[in-house]
C-alpha cells in the first residue's frame, strides 16, 4: 500500500511541476499562431492596397486617354510601369508578412 501511495504522490508532483511548462509552451504556440494570423491579415491588406492603387492608375489613364487620344501610347506605358512598381512593393509586403 505504501508503494502505491508513493507512486501516486510522485505522479502528482510531476504532473504539477509539468503544468507551468506546458502552459508556457501553449502560450508561446498561441502567440506564434496569432503572429501568423496577423501576418496573413497584413498580406491581405497589402494586396487590397495594391488593387486600389492599380485601379486608380487605370482610372487616371483612361481619363487621360479620353482627353488626349494622341498620347495614349505614352500614357499606357507609364501606367504599366507604375502598376509594376505597385506590384513589386506588394510582393515585398506579402513576403515580409509570410516570413514574420
Amino acid at each position: 500500500m505504501k508503494s502505491i501511495m508513493t507512486k501516486i504522490v510522485t505522479m502528482a508532483v510531476v504532473a504539477a511541476a509539468a503544468t507551468p511548462a506546458m502552459a508556457q509552451t501553449a502560450a508561446v504556440e498561441a502567440g506564434a499562431s496569432m503572429g501568423k494570423g496577423l501576418a496573413v491579415i497584413g498580406g491581405g491588406l497589402a494586396v487590397l492596397g495594391a488593387g486600389i492603387g492599380i485601379g486608380l492608375i487605370g482610372k487616371g489613364a483612361t481619363e487621360s486617354m479620353a482627353r488626349q487620344p494622341e498620347i495614349a501610347g505614352k500614357i499606357q506605358t507609364a501606367g504599366i510601369i507604375l502598376a509594376v512598381f505597385i506590384e513589386g512593393a506588394t510582393l515585398f509586403a506579402v513576403a515580409a508578412g509570410f516570413l514574420a
